[in-house]
This record gives structure tokens, sequence and C-alpha cells, in this order.
């Protein structure tokens, strides 16, 4: 791309983690990166050769027109290659504890987000035969107990991305999903902490029922962390989403995704309840854990 000018690549989401590892790796293969960014302090730890941080939040209308125009500038030049949808939160609870506010918070910016984005720069991407990498999980593809919200948003976002690659695929712009299964980033963190918080919110009733639960359920998670690939791992497997000449439907990222992908796709129901049951028995506490 170096005797021509280069091509745009939108990616939300890049303060951290998967994101700005993305934006780095795509920078680094030629490509000017329009990265979003929530604050000015993030915008200037990322600011490098091919990265142009933006303030994006994806639930904010005027952040996305903003976006959208400096793009019909833009394209112009080298034109929009690719939006990378990554925003995304975690709030992982019990269907019958997190609070609808939460709820609605949690599918605005992992689902609403990412549609008010995309339908914002599709214009741009049919211009220029673009595409839409998705960033999805294994949360997509198979939902833990206590993981009901999160996975709802990543079950819904596959099910657009389903619609709108048999939409667009014939109008010249392909739609990829990437599934990562575990990554070592500050969300993977965070979830433990924000679940804590939410558990102590409960009424007794309901830490009686899913205390335990929501200890198993960070415990869990905590032992398999130490495991997850790193981010850069899932920004090489984005910028192949990206380059690649005829690219999959759908990636994954780590051995564990490709294998629970595989199960559910295999496995009755029941059958998966039991092996997901059976992932979280060893880390269930003798006594129920105090959430007060």
């Amino acid at each position: 791309m170096s005797a021509r000018m280069p091509e745009y690549v939108v990616v939300t989401g890049a303060s951290a983690g998967i994101g700005a590892a993305t934006a780095r790796e795509l920078a680094r293969r030629g490509f000017h990166v329009l990265a979003g960014v929530r604050r000015d302090r993030d915008a200037d730890a990322l600011r490098a050769d091919g990265i142009e941080p933006v303030i994006l939040d994806v639930t904010e209308p005027d952040h996305i027109a903003r976006l959208a125009a400096r793009l019909d500038d833009g394209s112009r030049a080298g034109g929009l290659r690719a939006l990378v949808n990554n925003a995304a939160i975690q709030l992982n609870a019990p269907v019958e504890t997190l609070p609808m506010s939460e709820w609605r918070r949690q599918f605005e910016v992992n689902l609403f987000g990412q549609i008010a984005v995309t339908q914002a720069l599709l214009p741009a991407l049919l211009r220029h035969s673009g595409r839409v990498i998705n960033i999805s999980s294994v949360g997509g593809r198979v939902a833990m107990p206590a993981y009901g919200p999160y996975a709802g948003t990543k079950f819904a976002l596959e099910a657009v991305s389903d619609s709108l690659r048999r939409e667009v695929t014939p109008l010249g712009v392909h739609v990829v999903v990437v599934e990562p299964g575990a990554v070592r980033t500050r969300m993977a963190s965070r979830v433990a902490a924000t679940a804590n918080e939410l558990a102590a919110a409960m009424s007794p009733e309901q830490r009686d029922r899913y205390g335990r639960l929501i200890q198993a359920t960070n415990a869990h998670s905590a032992a398999h962390a130490p495991n997850g690939r790193p981010p850069e791992d899932a920004a090489r497997v984005i910028a192949k989403a990206v380059t690649a000449a005829k690219p999959r439907t759908r990636y994954t990222v780590g051995r564990d995704a490709a294998l629970i992908t595989r199960l559910t796709r295999v496995l009755p129901d029941r059958v998966l309840d039991r092996v997901l049951g059976a992932s979280l028995r060893p880390h269930y506490a003798k006594a129920a854990p105090s959430l007060r």
C-alpha cells in the first residue's frame, strides 16, 4: 500500500486489550487506523504512526456522526477497508438478579452501539467494497451460568452478523465474526470485581440461591485467565479477517474457543449442560461465601 494512499480501518473500543493490539497490528501493516477511545488520556497513550485516536462512545450518536463525517473526507483518499466492531462491556450475574437498567446498558454498548456504527459507516464500506468485522466471543456460542447478560449480547451480535452478511455480500461487502476464547485483557480482570459488586446488591434470598454460583464462576475465570491468549494473538486473527482476499465467515481465537464451538455443534443441550456443570464443580466453595 506504500505506492498509494493508505486505506482506513475503524476500530471501536481501542483503549486497551484486543482493540489497542488490533490498532497497532493494522497500523504496522500499513493501514491508517481510526481508533475509537472514550478518554483523552487513552488517545494520548495510543497515538502513533498510522493510528489516529478518535473520541468514540458507541452509545453517543454525536460521536458516531463525527466519525462518519471524518470518513466522508478520508474515504475519498484511501477508502474505508474495514470496520472492526470491538467495543464491549461485560456484566456477569444470574438472570434473576441483574437490574433491567444494567441489562439495557450492556445491550446498548455490545449490540445497539455496534449496529449504530455499522449503519453510519456502511455507505463508505459499500463504496469501497470494504468489510465489517464483528468481535463476538466464545460466549456467542455457549452461555455459562451467570453469563446470560453478556452472552445474550454476543448471541444477538452473531445473529445480526449472519443477517447482515446475507444482505451485503451480494453488494461486495464481507461480514466476518471473530470469536475469542480466553484472552488476557483488563476486561477479564474487571469481570470478577463487577460480579461481586452486583452480588452485593442482591437480596438475601438471592444471595442464598446464587452466592456459591457467583463464587464458582469467578474462581473458574481466575483459574483460566493465566492460560488465556495475549491480545496480540487476537489482533493477528482480526488482521487476517481484514486482509484475506476471501475471508471466512467466522474465525476463533485460541484452542478453547475452537473446541467449545465444535462441541456446541455436536452435543445435545443436556449433555452440554453437564459438561459445563462439571467444569464449574471444582470451583465451588464448601460453604456459601459472604457477599455482604
